[in-house]
C-alpha cells in the first residue's frame, strides 16, 4: 500500500494525475487512511474570546485556513495560527479541512501570495501552548489545539453546530499506528 501511494504522490507532484485524493482510501504523506474520531483526541477549532463568531460551517473553515477569507463578519481581521510542519495537529488539519498534503498546503501559499488570490497567511508557532497563547493575545485570532491542552484563555468554536465532544465532530488526530 506504501508503494502504491508513493507512486500515486510521484504522479501527482509530476502532473500526470489529479492531486483529488478520496478521502480514507489510500495513504497520503505516509499516513493511514482516516480513522474514525474514536480512534484519536479531537482537535478543538478556537478562536480569542473575544470574538463573536460561536459557529463555522466546515466549508467557513476551509476557506479561513486557506486565506481565501480575511475578514471576520465584525470586520476584524483574520489571524490564521498554526503548528510548525510535521506535528500531527497540523496534518490533521491540512488532511481534514484544507484536503492537502503539506507540500500542496505550501504551494497554495505561494502561489495564491504571488497572485493576490491568498488574503492572509497563516503563523507558525512550535508548541501547544504558544497556539493558545497567541490566539489569547490576538482578537482576530483562529487555531486549533487537541482537546486536552484547551483552557478558558480561549474559545472553543462550534463546527457545523457540534463541540468537539459531541457525537457528529469531524476533526481530530488519528491515534498512532500500532508497531
Amino acid at each position: 500500500m506504501r508503494r502504491l501511494a508513493l507512486l500515486l504522490l510521484i504522479l501527482v507532484e509530476a502532473g500526470c494525475v489529479s492531486g483529488a485524493w478520496p478521502r480514507g482510501s489510500v495513504e497520503h504523506d505516509g499516513l493511514p487512511p482516516q480513522k474514525p474520531p474514536s480512534a484519536g483526541e479531537n482537535l478543538a477549532i478556537i478562536v480569542n474570546r473575544d470574538n463573536p463568531v460561536d459557529n463555522l460551517s466546515t466549508a467557513e473553515l476551509r476557506r479561513i485556513f486557506l486565506g481565501a477569507r480575511g475578514h471576520w463578519t465584525s470586520g476584524r481581521r483574520i489571524t490564521i495560527v498554526m503548528m510548525e510542519p510535521g506535528q500531527p495537529e497540523r496534518t490533521a488539519i491540512l488532511r481534514q479541512i484544507c484536503q492537502m498534503s503539506e507540500s500542496e498546503f505550501s504551494n497554495h501559499f505561494l502561489h495564491g501570495l504571488f497572485t493576490g488570490e491568498v488574503l492572509v497567511s497563516p503563523k507558525t508557532l512550535a508548541s501547544p501552548v504558544g497556539v493558545r497563547e497567541f490566539v489569547f493575545n490576538v482578537p482576530g485570532a483562529i487555531g486549533y489545539l487537541r482537546v486536552s491542552n484547551v483552557d478558558s484563555s480561549v474559545k472553543i468554536v462550534r463546527i457545523d453546530e457540534h463541540l468537539p465532544n459531541e457525537k457528529g465532530y469531524p476533526f481530530h488526530v488519528p491515534a498512532p499506528a500500532a508497531k
